[in-house]
């Protein structure tokens, strides 16, 4: 058993990203979290991801100060909490950033950019900070619950990408240079090719990383794609997990049960999530959550394309038939017993469990299956005892 030492350089990487942004004249683009981010830092932008955000307060649950505010102008509690928590932390001018990392707020942003291809709540989410701070805003509308990715889907979204381009060369300042672009990609392709690696270090018994700890070093490959910090970052921590499967050191003490989280994290739990698994003695070992950062598709020879493949392949952006196929894979390469679903009640998008694939899994691989309520923020929607009997009795059957 061992404690993954990276997890300082985590810190101070991602304490170096917030504490930047208060630094004075930079040009920030807001990004969804599957969105543009290596097109926008080819323009020199600093990328901040409202997301990202919506984590930290789920994290730090503060997010239920703010939910009822973004409620008291009309947006539902029932929608995604990320949007509710983070447009209500604004309205009252308080973010956990101003505590741990010394700003003054969020960063004021000098364009707003969204891809659909996660959800339609980023276009309502960035359309609200577009009208109060008056800058533009512009979207790429991704076709959505694809089966097969074909060639005019393809078109479509290379051409949505290159549209953005007068847009970024007017609010920057700077001029389109694809060099740069390819710099970016090449840089984003290598980070993210580092993170599947360290990834599928879960697939050995004991697996030496957690989905719970996953969840947390995933940070740089979400706000930091395409920097040379974030490859350095998955090289050190590729090489230090690939120590632990040679030592043959587990994350958690005697594994005995592995485990598929599917769905979003419940951001707020972490803690007690990972210890409720661990103390049983089950070891969470796959997600398509964190894999959803894993873009294979890349290609900085070809840097449009590849970016328009790989933003439309994710796993959330899929039919129901190909997100099957996609997580018995994943059960038969991680050795899964069985598979916790998440059903998050502000998070439709990312939760598969309401159209009958538990029991389409468990006829096709014979993996047992729990589906469990909560939601990514808003824990009005989780109950800690409930949720504790159900995962214990779940471990017990399967041992």
């Amino acid at each position: 058993m061992h404690k993954i030492e990276s997890s300082k350089k985590l810190k101070e990487i991602m304490s170096d990203y917030f504490v930047g942004m208060g630094v004075p004249g930079k040009k920030f683009a807001w990004c969804t979290s599957v969105g543009p981010a290596e097109l926008l830092r080819s323009f020199g932008f600093e990328v901040y991801f409202p997301e990202n955000h919506g984590a930290l307060l789920g994290t730090t649950r503060t997010c239920h100060d703010f939910i009822p505010v973004a409620a008291e102008i009309g947006y539902s509690s029932d929608i995604c909490s990320y949007l509710t928590s983070d447009i209500g932390s604004y309205i009252s001018k308080n973010t956990p950033l101003m505590k741990h990392y010394g700003l003054e707020g969020v960063p004021k942003p000098d364009i707003l950019v969204y891809n659909t291809n996660q959800c339609r709540e980023v276009q309502d989410w960035f359309t609200y900070f577009a009208r109060e701070f008056n800058c533009p805003i512009v979207g790429i509308q991704s076709p959505r619950y694809l089966d097969l990715v074909k060639k005019e889907d393809i078109e479509n979204v290379t051409s949505q990408f290159k549209a953005l381009i007068p847009y970024c060369e007017e609010t920057s300042g700077t001029k389109f240079d694809i060099d740069s672009f390819r710099e970016t990609l090449k840089l984003s392709r290598e980070a993210t090719n580092l993170w599947k690696k360290s990834l599928e270090t879960a697939k050995h018994i004991p697996a030496p990383i957690s989905f719970f700890d996953s969840t947390i070093h995933m940070g740089p490959i979400v706000v930091l794609r395409g920097t040379q910090v974030a490859k350095d970052y998955y090289a050190e921590l590729s090489n230090e997990l690939d120590g632990y499967v040679a030592r043959g050191s587990g994350i958690i003490e005697k594994e005995q049960i592995r485990v598929y989280w599917e769905g979003m994290p419940i951001w707020g739990k972490l803690r007690y999530m990972s210890d409720l698994f661990s103390n049983n003695n089950a070891a969470v070992v796959a997600s398509t959550y964190c894999n959803s950062w894993v873009f294979d598709a890349f290609d900085e020879t070809n840097p449009f394309e590849s970016s328009a493949l790989a933003y439309s392949s994710i796993f959330i952006n899929r039919s129901e038939n190909v997100k099957t196929e996609m997580m018995i894979k994943l059960i038969e390469e991680y050795k899964i017993d069985g598979v916790v679903f998440h059903d998050s009640k502000t998070c439709f998008n990312n939760t598969n469990s309401r159209f009958g694939m538990p029991q389409r899994l468990k006829e096709s691989t014979s993996v047992d299956t729990l589906i469990i309520e909560g939601d990514l923020c808003d824990l009005r929607f989780f109950s800690e005892a409930q949720t504790t009997t159900k995962i214990e009795t779940f471990i017990e059957q399967m041992k």
